[in-house]
């Protein structure tokens, strides 16, 4: 061969490797969201607690990045979710229970979310279990209408629809409706097989029905662990919990806890579930061995689904998220329920496993501060999008590479609760910002905002007055028993974080 063929031949041989290369890297990833309802962070194998037998996730978690300080701007399921298909605090977006942030998404917004954007990019999308919010053509209160609208206000977004508002018991709206398989799992007539196996043989089916050649986003948000009666469950799987001895937290309150500020112990749902659910060691132990039975039913599907992406020959292309929509107290610091600004409540949970990365590249845990509100612009990172203005969150996806610079990531996350249980049950009154204003003058508001650094927790009661302050070093005191916020010692800790968590407050709102 001639010196000058030799170089030709080099050249094109140089060139189809570039572009085949190219080809690979620009092919679009696969993404499934997968997001439990209620589950602690800590009720995992993989963050500490074998009992509670998550083989599947913890198997996942392994080839993984696990984050140990992700948490949700917003700790109650409706906001939550919209804060996580958004990318938009609680505050920005309004949709939520109670007045005066309960709003209907728009279908503006909803489309600005994660979903209908990658529709837009040509992804197939699919969205399985609980919706647990309202969209409707424009912004409107209450936040949740008495009838929905599923496919007349979501079918533009969603190819593959399996879902329902609180759980499948009354029936499951479906598209495409001749999906003769989708619709045997939903069939009335079918043998109860759990709402979670349902759930997870909606996924199967999602990934069965894949057109090769194109990429696809599937959200599945189980209706688990929420609802913990036995019509929910699939009991086989309790028979390995039921006479299990489930570890305690040491914050745990037996009976009430003093300790709390009077607005929270006289008004908030927690205090009332607790007495009711979680105040004494036999009724502690009795829920815990439920939501261990459905994590377990969530962790097998899990299995499941990893499965059936190697039979199909896709793991290697596909990005899986694990989350929660919040925690719950679980009678830690004498509370039931959620919402507020505690640990038990607002840490989540957050998996993210990347088929693509080389296995000797995965597998580790990052301590990096990452929030709710940062989903969605990190799902559109990885399928090569960027993120509309309105999404307010960061996009972390180089946390996932160890590419990011940390000096330029945050030093703190924003979150808030704006649920008040007065308010819920008078939800539908027209005079409802009459109430809720009559309510804050009262001094029954507990609404509360703050942020939590790498050693600091400090949240306020805004709306109570005088405001009422609890600031935690989380570091040293990691189940928030000491509130430092009358220290002395720490007046300029304290000073900072409330000028920090103004700040960040006064930035949701642009």
């Amino acid at each position: 061969m001639k010196s000058s063929q030799k170089q030709i031949f080099i050249f094109c041989v140089a060139l189809m490797t570039m572009l085949h290369s190219y080809g690979q890297e620009a092919t679009p990833p696969n993404i499934i969201f997968l997001m439990t309802d209620d589950q602690r962070w800590d009720n995992l194998g993989c963050y500490g607690k074998p009992e509670f037998n998550t083989p599947n996730i913890d198997k996942l978690a392994s080839s993984a990045v696990v984050f140990d300080k992700a948490y949700q701007a917003v700790a109650i399921c409706m906001p939550s979710r919209v804060t996580m298909i958004t990318g938009r605090f609680n505050s920005n977006h309004k949709v939520g229970f109670v007045a005066p942030t309960d709003y209907t998404l728009s279908q503006n917004d909803f489309n600005n979310g994660y979903p209908a954007i990658l529709k837009r990019a040509g992804y197939r999308t699919g969205f399985i279990g609980k919706v647990g919010f309202t969209v409707t053509k424009e912004a409107q209160r209450p936040s949740m209408p008495k009838e929905q609208f599923y496919k007349r206000n979501m079918e533009t977004v969603f190819d593959f629809f399996a879902g329902s508002q609180e759980h499948d018991r009354n029936g499951v709206v479906i598209w495409p409706e001749n999906d003769e398989g989708l619709q045997e799992i939903y069939r009335k007539e079918r043998i109860n097989s759990g709402r979670t196996l349902r759930t997870g043989a909606a996924m199967l089916r999602f990934i069965e029905t894949q057109p090769k050649n194109q990429p696809f986003c599937l959200s599945v948000s189980f209706y688990a662990v929420k609802h913990d009666r036995d019509k929910d469950m699939y009991m086989p799987h309790h028979e390995q919990f039921k006479n299990m001895e489930m570890s305690v937290p040491d914050n745990w309150v037996e009976g009430g806890n003093d300790e709390l500020p009077v607005v929270v112990k006289e008004n908030a749902r927690g205090v009332r579930l607790h007495k009711q659910r979680s105040s004494t060691s036999e009724l502690q132990q009795k829920l815990v061995r439920r939501f261990a039975t459905q994590g377990y039913s969530v962790d097998d599907q899990v299995g499941l689904l990893m499965a059936k992406l190697k039979e199909k020959g896709i793991l290697d292309n596909t990005i899986i998220i694990y989350t929660s929509d919040n925690g719950r107290f679980q009678g830690s610091h004498g509370l039931f329920d959620k919402c507020l600004l505690y640990e038990e409540s607002v840490k989540a949970p957050l998996i993210v496993y990347d088929g693509r990365v080389p296995e000797t590249e995965r597998g580790f845990r990052e301590n990096a501060l990452v929030s709710s509100v940062d989903i969605a612009p990190t799902i559109l990172s990885l399928a090569g999008i960027t993120a509309p203005k309105s999404m307010q969150g960061r996009d972390f996806s180089k946390l996932l590479n160890k590419t990011q610079e940390m000096s330029q990531w945050r030093n703190a996350v924003f979150m808030e609760d704006l649920f008040i249980e007065e308010l819920f049950h008078q939800r539908y009154n027209e005079n409802i910002d009459e109430i809720n204003q009559d309510l804050i003058n009262a001094n029954r508001s507990y609404r509360s905002r703050g942020i939590r650094t790498d050693r600091y927790k400090y949240f306020v009661y805004y709306e109570h007055n005088p405001i009422i302050e609890e600031l935690y070093d989380v570091e040293n005191d990691p189940l928030e028993q000491n509130n430092l916020a009358n220290n002395d010692e720490y007046t300029i800790v304290l000073q900072q974080l409330r000028k920090q968590t103004e700040k960040m407050y006064l930035e949701t709102l642009h």
